[in-house]
């Protein structure tokens, strides 16, 4: 790679010779000049399997300021391997996942949910900022986006959901009912943790008990409960979800 290093330097010394060159036409050398790396890179890896994914790696490690062109080269010279680019770039550079994803979702080469199922599986502590910027790209798909998420990182889930609350508090039930249909088992922590957003919100409860079986009833009211809401407030909002009154008696023996 210390060579490929010193020829791209080089190369791109040379092909800035002037001042006058136009922005454009040093843009267009670079991206040859990328291309070409790249294609030496596959080459080189010819028998590996993940060849795409190491030669993406390669370049991105040593000019992560290339990113756009990069990514451009690699997606238009394969596009069917589009995993392994965007596990190339992620790998390369984590610190870049914003970039890296908008990049990704931009070039309409697989959906929103692929891109976010794939990136979230290889770079799990960038979950939050992975749904982050494939929200901001795609408000519509909400709810799907936070779903796959969760799904591939469940330890992550609360915290996705969380700041993903916070960011769309008009979303905040649907978004929690997506999270206790992905997440059952997880539902009293998500009560607890939506209720701090949201604590005088009595509908919390209401979505929690319509979105989850009649067996976790009682751990919801309790969960509203000990989150400050009145007894009498929590059941009559767990009633009004669809809970029976067998279902909710004696919460605190």
């Amino acid at each position: 790679m210390k060579a490929v290093s010193i020829l791209f330097t080089l190369m791109l010394v040379l092909s800035t010779p002037v001042q006058s060159a136009s922005t454009g036409a040093l843009k267009a050398r670079q991206l040859n000049i990328i291309s070409h790396l790249f294609d030496q890179l596959v080459q080189n890896q010819a028998n590996s399997p993940v060849a795409i994914e190491r030669s993406v790696s390669a370049l991105l490690e040593n000019y992560p300021e290339q990113i756009d062109t990069v990514l451009k080269v690699a997606l238009e010279k394969y596009p069917k391997k589009y995993k392994q680019i965007i596990c190339g770039a992620l790998k390369a550079e984590p610190a870049l996942t914003n970039d890296i994803i908008t990049i990704l979702l931009r070039s309409n080469i697989t959906t929103s949910k692929d891109i976010v199922s794939i990136a979230v599986n290889e770079e799990p502590a960038y979950a939050t900022e992975i749904v982050n910027t494939a929200v901001l790209y795609y408000p519509n798909q909400l709810e799907d986006i936070v779903r796959v998420a969760i799904l591939i990182e469940p330890v992550m889930g609360n915290n996705i959901v969380n700041q993903t609350m916070q960011s769309y508090p008009e979303k905040l039930l649907d978004i929690l009912v997506v999270a206790i249909k992905a997440l059952p088992d997880q539902v009293t922590s998500l009560v607890r943790n939506t209720l701090k957003l949201a604590p005088d919100d009595s509908q919390v409860i209401t979505t929690a008990v319509r979105s989850s079986t009649r067996e976790k009833t009682r751990d919801i009211i309790a969960a509203a409960i000990q989150s400050g809401m009145t007894e009498k407030a929590a059941t009559t909002a767990a009633i009004a979800g669809g809970a029976e009154q067998v279902n909710i008696v004696k919460i605190n023996q």
